[in-house]
């Protein structure tokens, strides 16, 4: 991910590359001297980025062809290839066979189980019912601002949800989101809302989830916490605390949810 200011630039920068030196190839020479030194097809792959991240493309639209982009940044198609190639690794955009590559969005069908890993031990994997229970602005507390990256007392946004399969309690949520990011958020909006969170904080906030760092541990349910899942008090339960990124690595969430296990299992694939 790439930090910064965004800037629109319609060619890759001078500085960045040796002056002299070859643009037309994924092997020109780039200046190894200079301490932000990277491959050429990284410094596209961050152009690409801050365009994704200015919002030059929304989610779900086409972005321009690798031969338009190469002749954007004066370099061959095989840099931007291979710039859109690890773009595409890390789901900022989605190839499709035919029509081109696009700007990935949490709406399509493909991306709604990459941050929801809990998998049923039998059937397929289904989208859960949510329960909204409170949405409510709150000071962060110290912790909770930590995580963020933001100032302890700042303003945030509080939900708290269950989710459900197939009738059953099975995740107790809690979130934290920076409240100057967004604004207007209310459980009725939660509630009226069909698709995943992921794709309203996306279309109607303009911040689109990158990536996660997860802690997970073993913990047992209190009284409150067994009554809203409809278990037994000191029932063990998964304890998963996400913090979620978008752009420039910049922290948006902090989700803490509890997960009941008995019908299901959490899937991590490691490649």
């Amino acid at each position: 991910m790439f930090c910064g200011e965004i800037t629109h630039m319609s060619s890759v920068p001078s500085h960045l590359i040796n002056q002299g030196a070859p643009t037309s190839g994924a092997g020109a020479s780039v200046s190894v001297g200079s301490p932000t030194f990277s491959p050429l097809y990284q410094q596209i792959k961050a152009l690409i980025t801050q365009s994704l991240q200015s919002g030059e493309w929304k989610p779900g639209e086409l972005i321009p062809s690798e031969v338009e982009l190469a002749a954007r940044f004066k370099v061959s198609q095989g840099t931007v290839r291979k710039a859109i190639d690890e773009l595409s690794a890390e789901n900022l955009v989605v190839r499709r066979q035919g029509k081109g590559t696009f700007v990935a969005t949490h709406d399509e069908e493909r991306a709604h189980f990459r941050f929801l890993r809990l998998m049923p031990d039998v059937g397929d994997a289904h989208h859960p019912d949510n329960k909204v229970i409170e949405v409510k602005r709150l000071r962060a507390a110290a912790d909770v601002a930590r995580l963020l990256d933001i100032k302890s007392g700042d303003s945030v946004i509080f939900i708290k949800r269950v989710q459900s399969f197939d009738g059953v309690p099975t995740i107790l949520e809690e979130l934290w989101l920076p409240g100057h990011i967004f604004k207007g958020l209310t459980a009725e909006r939660l509630i009226e809302y069909k698709g995943p969170m992921y794709g309203l904080f996306e279309s109607e906030f303009g911040t689109h989830m990158i990536r996660a760092q997860e802690k997970l541990r073993a913990v047992s349910a209190d009284d409150v916490v067994a009554e809203l899942l409809v278990v037994a008090p000191h029932s063990p339960l998964l304890s998963v605390e996400r913090v979620s990124f978008t752009y420039g690595d910049r922290p948006v969430e902090v989700r803490r949810g509890l997960y009941v296990t008995d019908r299901h299992h959490y899937r991590n694939d490691v490649s």
